[in-house]
């Protein structure tokens, strides 16, 4: 049994992941894919939260030999542990090669695991999860971009981000206020 890896932080999960898991799902036999803690990225949602929605959104196209779980180690860590020989990582044309090919030189060298670069789709390869955070905050429409159960929580998300923003404000003004009257 073949068994590949889908990495990600996927925060929140794009059309354009769903696109690589689903077509990794048609060519190995069993698919993982793994939220992954990025130290140098502060999520917008919990990892419970994004395995929940991942699972869901996969349940939605139907994918069943697709597994879903989270890691704060190593990826090749999670390979090793699960019989994984394979990463497989989209990649949009905006410099992802780069960044991705390091990545998977070390890899290789960590836990002899190969990685395949799926191309993305050219009608999905603008969408990152950034830029869907980025289009939601200033109102846009995200319908499209990520799956249907994303488009709530980002909204909920974002209204408690917001109330958090406008909570730091007051207190800024009232410290401002207390020390003019000192």
């Amino acid at each position: 049994m073949t068994i590949a890896v889908c990495p990600g932080s996927f925060d929140p999960v794009t059309a354009g992941h769903l696109d690589v898991i689903e077509r990794s799902a048609r060519f190995f036999d069993e698919v993982h894919v793994v939220v992954a803690v990025n130290a140098a990225k502060t999520p917008m949602f919990s990892e419970a939260i994004r395995v929940d929605v991942i699972r869901r959104a996969l349940a939605e196209a139907g994918c069943t030999n697709v597994v879903v779980s989270s890691t704060e180690g190593l990826i090749t860590d999670y390979c090793k542990k699960v019989g994984a020989t394979v990463i497989v990582k989209g990649l949009r044309q905006n410099g992802d090669y780069e960044a991705e090919l390091g990545m998977a030189l070390v890899n290789r060298k960590l836990a002899g695991v190969e990685t395949l670069f799926l191309p993305a789709d050219p009608i999905l390869e603008h969408i990152s999860s950034s830029i869907v955070k980025d289009v939601a905050r200033h109102g846009g429409d995200v319908t499209g971009m990520v799956p249907d159960c994303v488009v709530p929580l980002l909204a909920d998300a974002l209204t408690q981000e917001s109330r958090k923003t406008l909570t730091k404000e007051s207190q800024k003004a009232l410290t401002k206020e207390s020390q003019k009257k000192d």
